[in-house]
């Protein structure tokens, strides 16, 4: 550390009651604008001096600023270890799983000294580690698609492929890259390399040269000055928010004695505040580190071509009133931590699913397994991973069965009705997922527990009676009524080979919210839990039906007689 480099956070921190890492964290992200700022106006002809610089500007953040020392050497384990096994097992099929493999596995082990260590207000590499990883984990998979002939790869796959490693120096500067070093966002190398070649840059043909977005000295990036400082304000505006809340509602408040004195309801928008002011938090550091990005010209996603305006939102990772007005789970998660929504979806639940096939049970475990470890092994963590997932699986029933008695059977307009439909959906989704996720902000399991106990437990209730009344006759009552309801308007559900006699029929129109297509989990959760049992139920049986044939089939059709 830089000598009497803490003392100014030591001094403010005691002033206004917050760690002196704390504040050194947020001082990064602000002394991230300027020098993003400068990093932008180094030579569009000179990538190796944009490497050095984030490089040195990383390592002073880690050594000059937090004294972290053991966590420079762990992201140089990281990214040393990934780049060997990119390079030297490039050949292998199981060559991305290896790198996942030793990514999470360090991880965890440091995930566990910090459980160990229970500091809280202290920054470590942890939370780098955990971009780290989706980042690194993604570059080894983009090195083994590009073995892997372009015919067999996604449209995805064929933009994100690298058919050759990086040089050092380009994979450090990936690695470091500082306005996301600490908390993100992570992106894949290919984007860091356009931005570095400035080939992100390049105007389509289709794009009228009057409206090409303003550039300064004939560069290629395009200001970005505006954007950025909208989203400087905007996190800042977060981070007072946060501040001020948080004097109020903290964790910690719901295991008071004095939490107990509040009636019921007083209970519970207590408890609907303390993960809204820890979302503030997020909502505000997320916001600030993408404003550095956009201002460094990585945010930039490109221009309309009829309008010449320019998008910067290729690292959005948070859209606050996303989360804060869903009125289902799936938009509400959808919303969080985008990025690592990206990085599951992508590196996991679509490469342990064989070619050729759909993705399953075996998919969205290994999604839910990876979306748990990553975050670490704190119980809480697991208590609201498990309860989440099963509230979704209650609100995606709710939203197929109930949701269309609100629409126009014909058009799916939204009936008058539909209004108060939208705020129950709205209200309960909020309370919910507040009770869900509290354990992920106390940790403990006793903690947690006494948390909910508080409150009667009553997202658990409400979760376990929708499932029972899901799993009774009233869903193929539900199911009859939509479909009479239906027929009366005329429109009616046909089989594929044809309409049948009668009525005016037509195929029965579905919305996004009850279409029966499984889809992908989000932050590793099941969108259908229920599906995912049955067929893992199936799958099993499949399996020991098969080793009993190939039992019998082993055993001789006569017995030898001595």
């Amino acid at each position: 550390m830089i000598p009497y480099i803490n003392a100014p956070f030591v001094f403010l921190g005691k002033k206004i009651g917050a760690g002196p890492d704390e504040l050194k964290l947020v001082f990064s992200f602000l002394l991230s604008y300027p020098l993003a700022g400068l990093l932008k106006r180094v030579p569009d002809a000179r990538p190796a001096h944009k490497n050095l610089f984030s490089l040195g500007v990383s390592i002073f953040y880690l050594v000059g600023l937090f004294d972290l020392w053991d966590g420079l050497h762990t992201i140089l384990f990281s990214a040393v270890g990934a780049y060997a096994i990119a390079k030297f097992l490039r050949g292998s099929p199981y060559m991305p799983w290896i790198g996942f493999v030793f990514l999470m596995g360090h991880m965890s082990i440091n995930q566990i000294a910090r459980m160990r260590a229970n500091d809280p207000a202290s920054v470590d590499v942890t939370g780098a580690q955990m971009v780290l990883v989706m980042k690194l984990s993604s570059f080894c998979w983009n090195v083994a698609d590009g073995a892997i002939p372009e015919a067999e790869l996604s449209d995805f796959q064929k933009d994100r492929r690298l058919k050759e490693l990086p040089n050092l120096l380009d994979y450090a500067g990936y690695v470091f890259f500082f306005p996301s070093l600490m908390i993100g966002p992570a992106f894949d190398f290919v984007e860091y390399r356009c931005w570095l070649d400035c080939s992100m840059f390049d105007v389509p043909a289709t794009v009228d040269p009057a409206k090409k977005p303003p550039t300064r000295r004939k560069r290629k990036i395009p200001r970005s000055g505006t954007p950025a400082m909208l989203k400087l304000a905007t996190g800042l505006m977060w981070i007072g928010i946060f501040v001020t809340l948080s004097t109020y509602f903290s964790p910690d408040v719901l295991l008071t004695p004095r939490y107990m004195e509040y009636g019921f309801v007083k209970r519970v928008l207590v408890l609907h505040m303390v993960p809204l002011t820890a979302r503030t938090k997020y909502y505000g550091v997320w916001t600030l580190t993408e404003g550095a990005c956009i201002l460094s010209g990585l945010g930039y996603n490109g221009v309309d071509p009829a309008t010449g305006k320019v998008s910067w939102d290729r690292l959005v990772n948070i859209k606050p009133m996303g989360v804060e007005l869903a009125q289902n789970t799936r938009a509400y998660l959808e919303n969080w931590n985008i990025n690592t929504n990206k990085w599951l979806r992508n590196c996991v639940y679509l490469r342990v699913t064989p070619r050729g096939k759909k993705p399953g049970f075996r998919a969205s475990l290994a999604t839910f397994t990876t979306s748990a470890f990553w975050h670490g092994f704190y119980p809480g963590y697991y208590l609201s991973f498990v309860l989440a997932s099963l509230i979704q699986t209650v609100a995606k029933n709710f939203r197929r069965y109930l949701r269309p008695f609100f629409l126009d059977p014909k058009t799916q307009a939204p009936l008058p009705s539909k209004k108060y439909y939208d705020f129950f959906s709205w209200l309960t989704t909020q309370l919910a997922f507040s009770f869900a996720t509290a354990p992920f902000l106390i940790l403990s399991f006793s903690g947690s527990v006494a948390a909910w106990s508080r409150l009667y437990f009553y997202a658990v209730i409400g979760t376990v009676l929708s499932m029972a009344f899901f799993a009774s006759p009233a869903k193929p009552a539900l199911r009859r009524a939509l479909e009479q309801r239906a027929a009366k308007a005329g429109v009616v559900a046909t089989p594929e080979k044809g309409p049948s006699a009668g009525a005016k029929r037509q195929p029965l129109v579905r919305t996004t919210s009850n279409d029966s297509v499984a889809r992908e989990p989000v932050m590793g959760l099941s969108d259908d839990l229920e599906k995912d049992v049955d067929e893992a139920l199936s799958e099993i049986k499949a399996e020991m039906e098969a080793r009993a044939r190939r039992a019998s089939a082993s055993k001789p059709l006569f017995k030898k007689v001595a």
